[in-house]
C-alpha cells in the first residue's frame, strides 16, 4: 500500500513539474517566473530541513483534528441514524451547514481564537468533520435487514449491536470514507496555517508567495504529498487490521 501511494504521488507530481517546464520553454520564461532544475535543486538544500519539521508540525496538527472528526462524526452520526425528532434535525442540520464553506468562517476563528494551535486544530476538524458525519449517517441509517431481522423478533436487538452490525458489514466504506477524510484534515490545516497561523508548511507556503519563490512552494508541495501519503498508507493499514480482526472475532 505504502509503495503505491507513493509512487502515484512522485509520478503526478513529475508530470505536474515537466508540464511547468514545458511552459517555461514554450513561452520563453524567465527563471524568476519558473525557476530551474538547479534553482530548485538549491531551494531543496537551503529549505529542506525547515519544511522538513513545518510538514511535520503540519501533519500532527492534522491528525489530532482528524481524530476528533472521527469521534464527534461518529457519535453525532450514531445518534443521526434514528427515525425519531433528533435523527431528522441532525441530518437536516449536517446537510445545510454542509452547504457552506467552512473555510469562508476561518478569518473568524482566527480572530476569536488568535494564530495558535486551537485554531488551526479547529479548523482541520471542521473541514473533514462534515464529509464524515454525512456518510456515517447514510451507512449507520441503512438497515441490514436480513441478520437485524432476527434480533428484532428474539427481542435481542439493542442500540449498540445495531451499530455494530451496520458498522461491520459496511467496514470497506468506512475504512474509505476515513482515510478519504484524511486528505481534507491536512488540506484543512495547511489552509488554516496559510490565513493567519505563524507555524507550519502553510504559513512557510505563504511566506514563499510573498516572496515569489515558486521553487519553495514547489519543495514545499512535494514534502506535503510525500507526507500525506505516508499518513493515507498508515490509515488504510490500520483499517485492514481493523476489518480482519472484526472478521476474525
Amino acid at each position: 500500500m505504502l509503495h503505491k501511494r507513493l509512487y502515484q504521488f512522485v509520478l503526478v507530481y513529475f508530470i505536474g513539474l515537466a508540464f511547468l517546464f514545458a511552459v517555461k520553454e514554450i513561452f520563453n520564461l524567465s527563471d524568476y517566473v519558473i525557476p530551474g532544475l538547479p534553482d530548485i535543486y538549491i531551494t531543496v538544500r537551503r529549505v529542506f530541513a525547515r519544511y522538513f519539521f513545518d510538514v511535520l508540525n503540519t501533519l500532527s496538527v492534522a491528525i489530532v483534528g482528524h481524530i476528533l472528526s472521527i469521534a464527534m462524526a461518529t457519535v453525532v452520526g450514531i445518534i443521526g441514524r434514528l427515525s425519531n425528532w433528533m435523527g431528522s434535525l441532525i441530518r437536516t442540520a449536517a446537510f445545510n451547514i454542509q452547504a457552506y464553506p467552512i473555510v469562508a468562517v476561518a478569518p473568524m476563528i482566527f480572530i476569536l481564537l488568535g494564530d495558535g494551535l486551537s485554531s488551526r486544530l479547529l479548523i482541520a476538524a471542521m473541514i473533514c468533520y462534515f464529509p464524515l458525519l454525512l456518510s456515517f449517517i447514510g451507512i449507520l441509517s441503512e438497515p441490514i435487514t436480513d441478520i437485524e431481522h432476527f434480533y428484532i423478533h428474539s427481542g435481542r436487538m439493542r442500540w449498540q449491536l445495531e451499530v455494530k452490525i451496520r458498522a461491520f458489514e459496511n467496514m470497506n466504506k468506512l475504512i474509505t470514507v476515513v482515510a478519504g477524510s484524511a486528505t481534507l484534515a491536512m488540506v484543512g490545516t495547511i489552509v488554516s496555517e496559510f490565513i493567519g497561523a505563524s507555524a507550519g508548511i502553510g504559513y512557510s507556503i505563504r511566506i514563499a508567495l510573498d516572496q515569489s519563490d515558486l521553487s519553495k512552494i514547489l519543495v514545499a508541495l512535494f514534502m506535503i504529498g510525500i507526507f500525506t501519503s505516508l499518513y493515507l498508507a498508515v490509515l488504510e493499514w490500520l483499517g485492514h487490521l481493523v476489518s480482519r480482526s472484526w472478521g476474525e472475532a
